[in-house]
């Protein structure tokens, strides 16, 4: 059972857990662990459909529980891509499915993706969709919107109908002038100098432009760098409608990475030096960046093995982020109030949520050692594997069903 007196909040109260959770069946005694609201991802590939070697909703589901997290917002990079109404529907019908497989009612949204054929769509789906996702460059799949007339015209849409439009900001024009200019190199390090900052910062430039044009509220996904920091700052001191999301593997990982994991390494957008880690968390500080997504993006080990080239960008996520927080918590580098706006207060506020009553229940100060072996994503690897953490989740508590995730 649980006692009242283990429970605390952040900030050392003792507290009641919701009334719809069964306090006769969930932990042991004076565990002294510190409850948190359960973790939203507005940014994960869980691979339904068309995918499904990679991951599905069974296994995605699990590994989203024994993170901490009961709400995901889902990528449509799928194959077939999310673009119409009967799609999402389709969509929608295989994961309910895959969840009622499992018995894990995971709160889910979906995204719906830009195609230049498909635009006219937008308007069929408004009320049953997270957002518009926006590919300004090529990554996973083949969804790009690298034109200016059709770009503008997502963003003239999205206004019209209320909607949000989270964009990979990366310059597809840019990208191809310099993956010639570095054609003799193979190495996979050569991945950050590719996708280089002033690719990003281009087409962040160019949403940003788009948003003051039709106040189309702008949610900018993984925010690597500090020249990408400036100029969403400068657009959220404009007072426009700019949301920024970082991800763990841009917090943890930096470009001495490639030498040690190789493929996978390989993200999209890249990995950058170590000064630019710093700013990001230098801007979780000044709240410039609104929200953390795990960019959860699973690929198989004989897939990441490829050379580079062949090798597909994306790492899985969803179970080390809060571990990888609540660390980072240990080591004065991220506050608990931080962890809490970024991995579910800002997204309440952004995505216009309502309340919940999950919870996750950590432990600050139990030892967590990353292994493969003890992943449940579907592709059992993680590039933070053999890293030794301080803090993670033991209990996730959704719609008043206890998983011991321990």
């Amino acid at each position: 059972m649980i006692t009242r007196q283990s429970i605390r909040d952040i900030h050392g109260t003792v507290i009641e857990l919701p009334l719809s959770v069964n306090q006769e069946d969930i932990i042991q005694p004076d565990t002294g662990l510190t409850l948190l609201p359960a973790l939203i991802d507005p940014h994960v590939h869980f691979r339904t459909p068309g995918l499904e070697h990679k991951e599905n909703w069974r296994t995605a589901a699990l590994a989203a529980i024994r993170g901490g997290y009961t709400t995901v917002f889902d990528m449509p990079n799928t194959i077939p891509p999310t673009i119409t109404k009967q799609l999402l529907h389709d969509k929608k019908a295989l994961i309910n499915a895959q969840l009622k497989e499992v018995n894990i009612p995971l709160h889910y949204q979906l995204f719906f993706g830009a195609d230049k054929n498909h635009l006219d769509e937008i308007a069929n789906v408004k009320d049953e969709i997270v957002g518009i996702k926006v590919f300004m460059g090529c990554s996973t799949g083949n969804l790009v919107i690298d034109d200016d007339e059709s770009l503008d015209k997502v963003f003239r849409l999205a206004a019209e109908n209320d909607l949000l439009v989270a964009v990979h900001a990366e310059d597809e024009e840019m990208m191809h002038a310099r993956k010639k200019e570095f054609a003799d190199r193979k190495d996979y390090a050569v991945h950050s100098e590719i996708r280089s900052i002033p690719v990003a910062c281009a087409a962040i430039q160019k949403a940003i432009a788009l948003t003051k044009k039709y106040r189309t509220r702008l949610y900018i996904l993984h925010v690597s760098s500090r020249e990408e920091i400036a100029l969403i700052d400068a657009a959220k001191q404009a007072g426009l409608p700019v949301y920024a999301e970082t991800t763990p593997h841009h917090l943890f990982l930096d470009t001495t990475s490639y030498e040690v994991l190789k493929g996978k390494a390989v993200v999209n957008p890249p990995l950058r030096t170590p000064e630019h880690q710093a700013a990001l968390f230098k801007a979780i500080r000044q709240g410039i960046i609104d929200t953390i997504g795990s960019d959860h993006a699973p690929h198989t080990l004989a897939e990441k093995d490829q050379p580079y080239g062949a090798c597909p960008s994306g790492v899985p996520g969803i179970e080390t982020t809060l571990p990888l927080l609540l660390d980072a918590h240990s080591k004065g580098l991220l506050t608990l109030e931080e962890i809490i706006s970024l991995t579910s207060k800002r997204a309440r506020e952004i995505f216009r949520m309502s309340d919940n009553n999950d919870i996750v229940l950590v432990d600050l100060n139990k030892i967590y050692r990353v292994t493969d072996a003890n992943l449940k994503t579907k592709c059992g690897w993680s590039p933070y594997a053999g890293r030794v953490l301080r803090g993670c989740p033991v209990y996730t508590i959704l719609g008043g069903q206890c998983y011991n995730i321990a």
